[in-house]
C-alpha cells in the first residue's frame, strides 16, 4: 500500500463519522485561529512600531539621565504592586538627579561620545495666532539631536542652529489656528504663552512655523523646537531668576561615534553607569514598548494553547472510537498482510489530517478577519495611527504554526495509533 493510499484512506475514513470529525477538527479551529489571530496582531503591532521608529528614529544618539532619577521614577510607577520604597541619601537625593556643569563634562570625556547637551525643560502655558482668539495647548520640546529622524506631512525640518526661532507642530494645529490647511501654516508665526516663574505674569514668544509633523507614536504629541525659540522661552521662564534654574536639567542627549558598532554603544553605556548615569537608545525604548505587547500577546497565546491542548483529547477520542469501530477492518488487513507499521502510519495519518485541516480553517478565517478587521480598526479605534493594520501575517510563521499543530495532532494521535497497530488478527475479526 503506498503513502498516497494511505493518506486518501486515512482521509477518506475521517468523513465515516462526519458529526464527530466536525468537532473534533472545530476544537483544533478554535486553538489555532486563536494562537494565528494573536501572532497576526503581534506582527502588525511590531511592523508599526518598526515602520515607526524607522520614520522617527534615527541612530548616533543616546538619552542620559542619573540613576537617581530613573530609580524614581520606576518607583513612582511600580508602587501600586512593590510599595513605597525607602528614601537612600546616597541614591535617592533630589541633587543626585539633577545633571550638572560637571557632570556633562565628564559625560563628554567619555570614549566615543563626540558632542553632548542637557535638555533643558520648556513649558508653554497655550498657543494661539492672530487668526482666532481661541488658545489651545502644547506640548513644546527641543530637538535634541540633528541625527533624529522626523517625519514632516509639510514644509521642512526645523534647523537647529538658526537664529530664528523656529516650531514644527502637530497635525491638527494648522486649521483651529485659523489657517485652512497644514501647507498654509508653513512659513507663517504664531505664539506661545509663557509664565514668568518668578511672578506669575504670562508673556507671548513668537515662533516661526516651518513644518507640520506627521501623526506617531514616537513623538508622543510633541511639537519640535529650535534651540533659539528654547532660549526665548527660557528667558521669560526664568527672568529674574538664578541662572542655575535655567541651566539646570535632568536629562542630556549625546552623540556617539556610529563606527564603533554595538560593541562601543555597550562600553559607553557602562561607562556612563560608572559614572552614576543611564543611557538608552531609541531602540531601547522601542523595545520596551514591544515587551510590553508581547506579554499581552502572550496571555492570549496561552488561552489558545489551552484550547488547543483540549482539542488533542478530542483527537485522541475520536481515534480511540474509530479504532474501536473499525476493530474487524483491522484484522482483515492485517489478515491480507499489513503490517504494524502500515497500520499505525494509517491512524498517525488521520490524526495529522485533523491537525491540518483544523490550522488550515484557522489560517483562512484569520485571512478573512484581517480583511474585514484591518479597514474597520483603520477607520475607528485606529483612525489616528494611519499605516497601522492591526493584524499582518508572517508567512513563515504561519507555516510553522500549521507544522507544530499537525506535530501536537500527530503526538495525540499515536496511542489510539498504537493500539490499532497492535491488535491480534485473529482477536480482531471475531470482534462483534
Amino acid at each position: 500500500m503506498k503513502l498516497i493510499d494511505i493518506i486518501k484512506s486515512a482521509n477518506s475514513n475521517l468523513l465515516r463519522n462526519k458529526g464527530r470529525t466536525f468537532l473534533t477538527i472545530l476544537a483544533i479551529f478554535i486553538g489555532s485561529f486563536t494562537i494565528i489571530a494573536t501572532s497576526a496582531i503581534r506582527t502588525g503591532v511590531n511592523g508599526y512600531i518598526d515602520k515607526q521608529m524607522d520614520s522617527a528614529g534615527g541612530e548616533g544618539y543616546i538619552e542620559i539621565m542619573p540613576q537617581a532619577f530613573q530609580e524614581i521614577m520606576q518607583s513612582v510607577m511600580s508602587f501600586g504592586s512593590n510599595g513605597p520604597t525607602e528614601y537612600d541619601p546616597d541614591k535617592n537625593s533630589t541633587e543626585m538627579t539633577i545633571i550638572s556643569a560637571d557632570d556633562m563634562k565628564k559625560i563628554a570625556e567619555i570614549d566615543g561620545v563626540e558632542s553632548v547637551k542637557g535638555a533643558r525643560m520648556v513649558e508653554a502655558e497655550y498657543v494661539t495666532s492672530d487668526k482666532t482668539d481661541k488658545k489651545y495647548l502644547i506640548s513644546p520640546h527641543a530637538l535634541p539631536s540633528t541625527r533624529i529622524n522626523i517625519d514632516i506631512a509639510e514644509g521642512r525640518l526645523i534647523n537647529i542652529n538658526s537664529h530664528t526661532p523656529e516650531i514644527n507642530l502637530q497635525p491638527g494645529y494648522a486649521t483651529v489656528l485659523g489657517y485652512a490647511s497644514d501647507a498654509d501654516i508653513i512659513g507663517q508665526t504664531i505664539q506661545l504663552a509663557i509664565v514668568e516663574q518668578a511672578t506669575m505674569k504670562i508673556q507671548l514668544v513668537e515662533a516661526k512655523v516651518v513644518g507640520v509633523l506627521n501623526k506617531s507614536i514616537i513623538n508622543m504629541g510633541r511639537s519640535w523646537i529650535n534651540e533659539s525659540l528654547q532660549d526665548d522661552i527660557l528667558d521669560v521662564l526664568y527672568a529674574g531668576m538664578p541662572s542655575s534654574y535655567r541651566d539646570m536639567t535632568m536629562l542630556a542627549t549625546a552623540e556617539w561615534d556610529t563606527s564603533l558598532g554595538d560593541d562601543g554603544l555597550d562600553r559607553i553605556k557602562d561607562d556612563l553607569e560608572e559614572l552614576g548615569f543611564v543611557g538608552t537608545t531609541i531602540n531601547d525604548q522601542v523595545g520596551m514598548i514591544k515587551t510590553f505587547f508581547d506579554a499581552i500577546i502572550l496571555v492570549f497565546t496561552i488561552f489558545g494553547g489551552i484550547a488547543l491542548l483540549a482539542a488533542s483529547i478530542g483527537i485522541i477520542n475520536t481515534l480511540f472510537m474509530a479504532v474501536q469501530e473499525r476493530t474487524r477492518e483491522i484484522g482483515l488487513m492485517k489478515a491480507m498482510g499489513l503490517g504494524k507499521g502500515k497500520i499505525f502510519m494509517m491512524f498517525s495519518i488521520e490524526a495529522i489530517s485533523l491537525g491540518f485541516w483544523g490550522s488550515a480553517l484557522g489560517v483562512g478565517v484569520a485571512y478573512l478577519a484581517k480583511a474585514i478587521i484591518n479597514p474597520l480598526a483603520a477607520n475607528t479605534f485606529l483612525k489616528d495611527l494611519p499605516g497601522f493594520n492591526l493584524m499582518e501575517f508572517d508567512i513563515l510563521l504561519l507555516v510553522y504554526l500549521v507544522a507544530l499543530v499537525m506535530l501536537i495532532a500527530f503526538l495525540a494521535g499515536t496511542l489510539p495509533a498504537r493500539r490499532a497497530a497492535r491488535k491480534d488478527p485473529i482477536e480482531a475479526l471475531r470482534y462483534e
